[in-house]
């Protein structure tokens, strides 16, 4: 068994949407209340950890919430190009969740 354990792994939902013409949802949804508290008490979803995985500055990162009643953490970026226009990869937004996929974190964090 693996030391680490993947937020794939840890959660129902993993998902992103258009949040309006110029910035990106990302929604992550954990199974596990538990597993959720432990990842919000820690914060360990941040602006910082989100600019790097979309390689953005960090002050494009427009809110990284904890929404305890949905076991949720929800990230909100910057796009690069508005949604629509010519060059935009992902008019809607919902393809963009692939770099969340293997952020890892030690499996013995959540054992108490």
């Amino acid at each position: 068994m693996s030391d680490q354990v993947r937020l794939e792994d840890l959660c129902t939902v993993l998902r992103s949407k258009n949040a309006g013409p110029f910035l990106i949802t990302l929604d992550m949804i954990f199974k596990d209340r538990k597993v959720y508290e432990v990842i919000a008490d820690r914060r360990s979803i941040t602006e910082a950890l989100v600019a790097e995985r979309y390689a953005l500055d960090v002050d494009d990162v427009v809110a990284v919430e904890y929404i305890d009643g949905l076991n949720a953490v929800k990230a909100t970026y910057k796009r690069r190009l508005s949604a629509g226009r010519p060059g935009d990869p992902d008019c809607y937004g919902m393809a963009q969740e692939g770099p969340l996929l293997d952020i890892q974190f030690p499996r013995d964090m959540f054992e108490r």
